[in-house]
């Protein structure tokens, strides 16, 4: 499978700046299945700029900022997970959820569901912050239940050497690196930062 799917622990962590440089770093081809909230950049506009990508459109574009099912509902819109299949294309695939594993996209299925239902690998990006050993042993947890292959944490945000080495360990999942916040970001920063960190090895193999 050509696919990878980018998750997080929350919303708000870092996973589209993740998902840009891995789009940037493999030459991808970048898919976002649901987009909720249109006011501001979207995530797919977000990884053209930072990738310089045109990224596959989305399968939902949703105006209010809240769970895809929320904002869904808040359109008189159902979201159909067939409408939601792997797009086909030549080369890699980065596909990126949104918020957590646990974030409905309608009244019957979960992120983490369609995920399953794909079976392509998942990279879990995490925050290094306090509390982050509980929300990524969770969902790494939630995500092996679920039967997905998951590629290891990439972490972002500050060092914390100890946290970080505490989740491999209590996980059992390989540490693909950690992307430090980056006070001037564009494509050629990203670039070198996300080669610099991040390890590129580990997850070609799981293409």
């Amino acid at each position: 499978m050509n696919a990878l799917v980018v998750t997080g622990t929350d919303t708000g962590i870092g996973k589209t700046i993740f998902s840009a440089g891995l789009v940037q770093a493999l030459a991808a081809s970048y898919w976002k299945p649901v987009q909720s909230g249109l006011e501001e950049e979207t995530d797919s506009q977000i990884v053209a700029r930072l990738s310089g990508v045109t990224p596959l459109p989305e399968g939902y574009l949703l105006q209010m900022p809240a769970s895809p099912h929320l904002s869904a509902e808040a359109e008189g819109v159902v979201i159909d997970p067939e409408r939601l299949r792997l797009p086909q294309v030549d080369g890699p695939l980065v596909v990126e959820g949104a918020g957590g594993l646990m974030v409905p996209l309608n009244r019957e299925m979960l992120y983490l569901d369609l995920f399953a239902r794909w079976g392509a690998p998942v990279i879990l990006c995490a925050r290094t912050q306090l509390g982050t050993i509980n929300h990524t042993l969770l969902s790494l947890k939630a995500l092996r239940d679920a039967g997905c292959d998951v590629v290891g944490v990439a972490f972002i945000g500050d060092a914390e050497p100890e946290v970080e080495e505490t989740i491999r360990q209590f996980g059992k999942v390989p540490h693909l690196g950690r992307l430090p916040m980056i006070d001037t970001l564009n494509n050629e920063v990203l670039a070198e930062v996300f080669a610099q960190n991040i390890n590129l090895d580990l997850i070609r193999e799981a293409l």
